[in-house]
């Protein structure tokens, strides 16, 4: 049975982030729920956190990173190494199924268990089923909607995937940081 169950979007626009996921969770072809949480701010409300993949992975993996972060002082780029690096060599994590997407003040990446440490380049990234979707709308909106804040692109975009993806529903959570 394959497991598919969100879509997590970043966007970094005019001085601050915001990191949004949808509620849905989606079990072949049944949506198991469709209020779940898949965003968190951690290490004083400072790092932004979402997760693409199983849910139990994803929040072993959550409590990982978040020890990364406490031992790296908040250096969220050492942080997102030194557990991709744990991820891809230690056997019980290898088999962990999820994506990790995380941002602070001034760095936006994506944690994969094969040691991938990703930043985009335009600020923007996504994670998840309904991600490209998520990822075209939001660059969309910032070429010909240059006054929304990054929180405003982020509902928006994550609004417009759920309208296309199947797996990615309307019942969105987002945070920011400025």
């Amino acid at each position: 049975m394959k497991i598919r169950s969100t879509t997590i979007l970043c966007v970094r626009y005019k001085g601050s982030v915001a990191i949004g996921g949808d509620g849905q969770v989606t079990m072949d072809d049944t949506v198991m729920k469709a209020k779940a949480v898949k965003i968190r701010k951690i290490f004083d409300d400072t790092i932004l956190t979402g997760f693409a993949g199983a849910a139990a992975d994803a929040l072993a993996l959550f409590d990982r990173f978040e020890n990364k972060v406490e031992e790296y002082s908040g250096n969220l780029p050492r942080a997102a190494v030194e557990l991709a690096k744990e991820w891809r060599t230690d056997k019980y994590l290898q088999k962990l199924e999820a994506l990790l997407a995380v941002a602070d003040k001034n760095h936006s990446l994506i944690i994969s268990g094969t040691g991938d440490v990703i930043e985009p380049d335009d600020g923007i990234l996504t994670i998840g089923s309904g991600g490209s979707y998520a990822l075209a709308a939001a660059r969309a909106l910032i070429s010909v909607k240059p006054k929304m804040d990054a929180e405003q692109i982020v509902r928006k975009a994550l609004t417009i995937a759920s309208e296309i993806c199947v797996y990615t529903n309307d019942n969105l959570t987002v945070e920011m940081i400025k």
